[in-house]
């Protein structure tokens, strides 16, 4: 980490032809449990991550926005006056789109000078770990103290959610630009979508012997393409169909109800997310009461639930969980949007061994591309490197 911001601000400085002001950083992150419920109001239960992208900034003296980053050969250029969604895209959509909605939340941008910025991360792209909230709020906490905004963290979440789904048009929740801004060193953050409530809780993977390992199947994914914002419709449609502002208003027991009034389809879109939220509860209380390593059923639960009643995972995705599962993760299941991307799986760490060989050997023999394999740990939320 210390040679990426180090790298980061030498970048700055042969790029722009001049020091930084500051760097400073974000997390990516994971979800522990709790997948599409964020967008239903609902519960998530998601940590920062240990993979981090870096933000070099430095105000200028005229209204110019400069915008690089090391995976992208170009330059954006735009004057602060004519910043909006609908002249945005690509990558810098994520940067710049920050500048704007900070704009919407209170930033008077006819006052504020320009800024050059460069970006580095080695969150991986793609592999559901929101490397683009960790871009997000990394710019969001760097202009929050340079352009002396005042915004708290869970105003700099809904910055960044805006930002995603205005800018760049994916309609996701604030859950992750919350865990990249909330988190903290080995616990999760318990968020409450609705109210934006959050508590931080224990984690204590280390003193439970355990290892989380992300297996990134290298299978991409976009939210901002189809199959998640069709999904996020059929909840919006099985909601008012239910006659609830949102499926956070049903619970496990309105589900008779619900099966009688919906098509199956939209019916296994609900019960997934009503039971979800109950994992994310019953995780919860679990990890207090008793510790991670009585929480395997229930992420085996939930993967089973996107498999099959949300059909957002992939075989690459499933065959994963099943092998480490089979090899000795006490649970394991897909994380992040679906439909690629990566999943996880809590290992005891004298087991680990045996499961990357599995890993390896059960994705050579389906004839798919080898998976990346990591283990991360539960990390500090974003925050002024130097």
């Amino acid at each position: 980490m210390t040679d990426l911001r180090q790298d980061t601000r030498d970048s700055f400085a042969e790029i722009f032809g001049r020091d930084a002001d500051g760097v400073w950083s974000a997390p990516g992150r994971v979800n522990l449990i709790g997948e599409h419920t964020d967008y239903n109001e609902g519960f998530v239960l998601p940590l920062a991550i240990n993979r981090r992208t870096v933000a070099a900034l430095g105000l200028r003296d005229d209204r110019i926005v400069r915008v690089g980053s090391s995976f992208a050969d170009e330059l954006v250029e735009i004057d602060l006056a004519d910043l909006g969604p609908e002249v945005l895209s690509g990558w810098s959509a994520y940067p710049l789109g920050v500048a704007w909605a900070l704009g919407e939340f209170g930033a008077d941008l006819d006052a504020v000078p320009g800024f050059d910025v460069l970006i580095d991360s080695n969150v991986p792209v793609g592999a559901g770990l929101s490397s683009s909230a960790a871009i997000e709020s990394a710019v969001a906490v760097a202009l929050n103290e340079v352009w002396q905004l005042g915004l708290d963290r869970q105003t700099l979440a809904k910055v960044g959610q805006r930002a995603e789904n205005v800018a760049v048009g994916a309609p996701t929740g604030i859950m992750d630009q919350s865990a990249s801004l909330l988190g903290e060193r080995d616990s999760v953050v318990f968020l409450d979508c609705r109210t934006l409530d959050a508590q931080v809780v224990p984690l204590g993977l280390e003193a439970a012997g355990l290892e989380m390992l992300i297996i990134d199947t290298g299978v991409e994914h976009s939210h901002a393409t189809g199959g998640y914002a069709d999904r996020r419709a059929s909840c919006e449609a099985g909601a008012a169909a239910l006659g609830v502002e949102s499926l956070r208003d049903v619970s496990v027991a309105d589900l008779d109800r619900a099966r009688e009034l919906l098509d199956d389809v939209t019916f296994r879109r609900v019960r997934h997310v009503v039971t979800e939220d109950q994992r994310v509860l019953d995780t919860v209380r679990t990890l207090r009461e008793h510790g991670p390593a009585a929480i395997g059923e229930l992420l085996d639960a939930s993967h089973r639930s996107m498999r099959d009643d949300f059909e957002i995972s992939v075989p690459e995705l499933d065959l994963a969980v099943e092998t480490a599962q089979a090899n000795g993760a006490i649970g394991a299941r897909m994380t992040g949007g679906g439909f690629g991307g990566s999943a996880i799986a809590l290992v005891p760490s004298d087991a680990m061994s045996r499961v990357l060989v599995a890993l390896d050997g059960a994705f050579a023999e389906h004839g798919f591309g080898q998976p990346d394999l990591f283990t991360v740990s539960a990390s500090e939320g974003a925050k002024r490197e130097n």
